[in-house]
């Protein structure tokens, strides 16, 4: 410790929201350099080693094949794939002297297909999975949480490469089972959740989630096994109303109802059914947004959801990517009169305005898109706005009196709902995305002109798998899972070191002991690290021993004249006495 590069902090950092981030940075693990970037100090740099090794273990184990691109990639591969544009601002550009335009890579799905292309030609060199670990680069709008979410960060990024769809499913699977291996060695739980494949295209994907209550993923689970990030979960179909017996829409006068909350007290009182009261789930509320392209185009759509759900936007986005999706402005609303805001119906919207036109090759044009969340089923009736200030339609029925562009999963999904294969209610839970497998199929390999001759001399297109471990985001995670009030509690395997020997006297003798102590735990094979601080307290050397996290403490002070020391366990926070002599023994047997 007296040459260790390290410096503990008693104060957590101002900017620090989340365990992982403040024990971090107090432990000198790492070190903040910008928003979203970090100096990983020597500590620090020895766990995510462990981490890397584990990861590369069992890619290995799996049939993996190591190698490592650069950072620096040019623009031509990314724009055969339109990711130079779909990318948005979340992309690094630059330009070198010559004015030549760069990118540092987010992911290398691009530079992994332009090798195999350039290596293999023929079926008999497939199936082949090739991975690197690799500092990765995103534009973070909103960095967060320390090594969490960072502008740059190391990812380990797999890709498999096969003939046919049937080679394909077996690479995932092989890839899925060796994901399962590496969580359960590093000791950290998951839940492997159906997700969407969003910018990276391809079919099936899942996601490998740490459940934890700081986590920017929300998740799904039922009793049966079902489970899926919310963004992915699909509503179940609702069965066709007859709606027969509904009236003809009438409009009512609707004073002072700015909230779906004052519609429904207001329509009871003007407009009161007989056999029940008017409810939340009664209206159609209309929700504005707008998508931004990777052109830059604005788009105006209105999406509509039954007013007792809100609009989960992350589900939208997920499902109109690689657009961006937000709110509209009230300076986007300006643009089309015919939105009243707050009382948006579906007469003046989509394919019921009358100022659609649909030309010769079937453009559409002259009103804003029209999408229903999936739980608005044909032929049921409601409550929606009468384009009006202070109005609103009732018995609007959808299928006979309005239509709509399509379908949208866009509500949100709440505690409760049934999950879509049946297999009981939902609960809601959050995590942390540390691993991300996706079935690509041929859309990079087409893009890239990847073929290789199949076994009758005809060129195939290649098909593609992608497999994603965030091995920076997995660090912080364990220390989100190995931490107490006073500090990290590092597991073994990954722990900078497995025991931490403390000299807390004054004496040589003392000293000497402690070093003798971690000399023969290391000769045993193992880490360990000495406090040999002369002019630190005894106090100090028991806080940076919690703070940091070691497995096991050996402490050599005032009993060792009676040639005693104390060993201590970390994790379960107990300490036992032994003799001097005993003290290497006592470690490794707890090391076993």
């Amino acid at each position: 410790m007296s040459n260790l590069f390290v410096r503990t902090l008693r104060e957590d950092p101002a900017d620090a929201e989340v365990n992982s981030h403040k024990l971090l940075v107090r432990g000198g693990y790492v070190r903040r350099v910008a928003p979203g970037i970090y100096t990983w100090l020597p500590l620090g740099l020895k766990v995510l080693r462990k981490v890397e090794n584990i990861v590369r273990e069992e890619m290995d184990a799996a049939g993996a094949q190591e190698m490592l691109f650069p950072a620096l990639l040019p623009r031509e591969p990314y724009e055969a794939t339109n990711r130079w544009e779909e990318y948005g601002p979340n992309l690094f550009r630059l330009k070198d002297r010559r004015e030549n335009d760069y990118l540092l890579a987010p992911t290398h799905e691009e530079m992994f297909t332009v090798a195999v292309k350039d290596m293999y030609s023929s079926y008999k060199d497939l199936p082949v999975t090739l991975y690197q670990i690799q500092t990765k680069y995103r534009d973070e709008a909103r960095p967060r949480a320390g090594i969490i979410r960072t502008r740059e960060f190391i990812m380990k990024d797999a890709y498999s490469f096969d003939l046919e769809d049937e080679g394909l499913a077996a690479s995932y699977e092989n890839m899925r089972q060796a994901y399962q291996k590496v969580f359960a060695r590093l000791g950290l739980p998951v839940a492997i959740c159906s997700a969407t494949s969003g910018a990276m295209g391809g079919s099936r994907s899942e996601e490998f989630l740490f459940p934890c209550a700081i986590g920017e993923d929300t998740f799904v689970r039922s009793p049966g096994g079902y489970a899926a990030n919310t963004e992915a979960v699909t509503t179940p179909p609702v069965p066709e109303q007859d709606y027969s017996g509904v009236a003809e829409p009438t409009q009512v006068a609707t004073p002072n109802a700015k909230t779906i909350e004052d519609l429904v007290g207001v329509l009871n009182e003007v407009a009161p059914r007989e056999d029940r009261a008017w409810e939340a789930g009664d209206t159609l509320k209309n929700v504005v947004v707008v998508l931004t392209h990777p052109d830059g185009e604005r788009e105006l759509v209105v999406i509509g959801v039954p007013g007792d759900r809100e609009v989960d936007l992350k589900r939208v986005e997920a499902n109109v990517s690689p657009a961006e999706v937000e709110l509209a402005t009230p300076e986007d609303l300006a643009k089309h009169p015919e939105l009243v805001a707050g009382y948006i119906g579906p007469r003046v919207i989509g394919p019921n305005s009358p100022a659609r036109t649909v030309d010769e090759d079937g453009a559409v044009s002259g009103s804003v898109r029209y999408l229903l969340d999936p739980h608005v089923a044909k032929g049921s009736a409601w409550i929606t706005g009468a384009d009006e200030f202070e109005a609103h339609l009732v018995n609007m029925v959808y299928g006979r009196d309005f239509k709509a562009d399509g379908m949208i999963e866009a509500a949100e999904v709440r505690a409760g709902d049934e999950a879509p294969d049946g297999s009981g209610p939902l609960s809601i839970e959050r995590g942390i995305e540390v691993g991300h497998i996706f079935q690509l199929g041929r859309k990079y390999a087409k893009a890239l002109d990847l073929k290789v001759l199949d076994q009758n001399g005809k060129a195939q297109v290649v098909t593609m798998g992608s497999y994603g471990i965030g091995v920076s985001r997995v660090m912080a995670s364990l220390a989100e899972l190995n931490c107490d009030e006073k500090g990290l509690v590092w597991p073994t395997h990954i722990a900078p070191a497995q025991v931490h020997v403390l000299a807390t006297g004054k004496g040589d003798e003392v000293f000497e002991a402690a070093e003798r102590i971690a000399a023969e735990i290391e000769a045993a094979g193992f880490e360990a690290i000495v406090d040999d601080r002369r002019k630190v307290s005894a106090g100090v050397k028991f806080a940076d021993f919690e703070l940091l996290g070691m497995p096991y403490g050996v402490v050599v002070g005032r009993g060792l004249k009676d040639g005693i020391v104390e060993v201590r366990d970390r994790r379960e926070v107990t300490s036992t006495e032994v003799s001097v002599d005993e003290a290497v023994a006592t470690v490794l047997d707890l090391l076993k």
